[in-house]
């Protein structure tokens, strides 16, 4: 078994995909012609959006909608690059919230932690080992 995808409901996809384009550079690797759900090109692993109408299908019960919650949800999705602090400032800039500026952790890692416009939580953090 493998990781396959990460979808985040969120109530725009257009908007989540975009967000991510302009905050991170992550390219596009297409939105379906309903809107209700797209990709991201992130590597071996994709991101996703799906509407939350989409996620309202799946679980009758319902679920916590991100955007929706005071609190950032308890998972993350996790953004490997060289620059932190560059990347954090691009982010915050873009229209992303600062949960925490960056810092060195004491194994050397930088980490920072930033909330999106569609309650997602994103940790920008830099390979472990570099240093």
């Amino acid at each position: 078994m493998k990781l396959g995808y990460t979808i985040a409901y969120v109530s725009d996809v257009a908007e989540s995909i975009a967000f991510y384009e302009h905050a991170f550079g992550l390219k596009r690797r297409f939105i379906h012609e309903s809107g209700q759900y797209g990709e991201l090109e992130t590597g071996e692993t994709t991101l996703s959006f799906a509407s939350h109408a989409m996620g309202k299908s799946n679980f009758k019960n319902g679920y916590v909608e991100a955007d929706r919650s005071e609190k950032p949800l308890g998972i993350e999705i996790a953004l490997v690059t060289p620059d932190v602090q560059a990347a954090h400032t691009h982010a915050v800039r873009a229209g992303a919230t600062e949960l925490k500026a960056p810092e060195t952790k004491p194994w050397g890692q930088v980490v920072s932690y930033v909330r999106c416009p569609d309650g997602t939580l994103v940790e920008l953090c830099s390979p472990i080992g570099q240093e």
